[in-house]
């Protein structure tokens, strides 16, 4: 792991140890065991299914950027995305780095967001799983460079008996190795999150490590219609695209317009 990722990651475990403090395990189980009976909306499905594959994100700050879009509204942006032909929003839920929350989830689907969320956090312990489902996400992100093998099968597990799916984030060669874990979407992140220096080549130079019949998310980069038509023609079926919307006055209108070049 490079520098700022390590540095994300040793915050993330003093955060959910103090999480824990503030609000038990148990409790967020009991909370599960009432949301389990409601149905998941399948991003792996939605994808599948999708035209344009677009995974729109909210976010309004990075690391590398520092605030993109500091007082952005996290339920119109999502509700904005829906309206305008995003198959699946994924909201950053980290809060020091990131300026998220788990909040921000609950306003979407509260702003009626019934399209598949992606829970996107760096994601090291079970209890975040509990958080994720809780707050009404579809799916959430599990990434390779945090955790060993072991610490990722036993996540990818944990989230499947809460109904939640998985989109397993790579982004080197060795990393790929993790694809046999059989996570319900591939993806694989051009940038890297040691350096955030970003490069799409990685996500041509990668798909052939990749099950045939994965589903391939290509994550980060993504800017301008040319680069989704080469990424598709080699296998990719999503795309998260952030930043090139967030920077906008309208997010959703930018997306709209990014489809209607599809």
């Amino acid at each position: 792991m490079g520098d700022i990722l390590e540095e994300i990651v040793a915050y993330k475990q003093k955060e959910v140890e103090k999480f824990k403090k503030e609000l038990s395990q148990v409790f967020l189980e009991s909370r599960v065991e009432i949301l389990s009976r409601s149905e998941m909306v399948s991003m792996k499905l939605a994808l599948k299914n999708s035209t344009s594959g677009i995974i729109a994100e909210f976010k309004r700050k990075s690391p590398s950027k520092g605030w993109i879009a500091r007082n952005a509204s996290p339920e119109k942006t999502a509700y904005s995305y829906q309206q305008n032909g995003a198959t699946a929003v994924s909201i950053l839920t980290d809060s020091e780095f990131f300026g998220g929350s788990n909040a921000h989830i609950r306003l979407a689907r509260q702003e009626k967001v019934y399209i598949p969320i992606l829970y996107k956090n760096f994601i090291i312990d079970e209890y975040q799983l509990y958080q994720a489902k809780v707050c009404g996400a579809s799916a959430v992100l599990l990434i390779a460079a945090c955790l060993s093998k072991d610490q990722c099968r036993n996540l990818i597990n944990k989230a499947h008996q809460l109904n939640l799916e998985v989109l397993l984030e790579m982004h080197t060669e060795e990393e790929t190795e993790y694809a046999e874990l059989e996570p319900d979407m591939c993806g694989i992140n051009n940038r890297n999150l040691g350096t955030f220096i970003t490069d799409v080549n990685n996500s041509l130079n990668l798909i052939e490590r990749l099950p045939a019949e994965a589903v391939k998310v290509s994550e980060s980069g993504i800017s301008d219609i040319d680069t989704i038509r080469q990424l598709k023609a080699v296998g990719y079926q999503g795309f998260l695209i952030g930043e090139t919307f967030m920077k906008e006055p309208e997010p959703g209108l930018a997306l709209n317009q990014f489809i209607s070049q599809l």
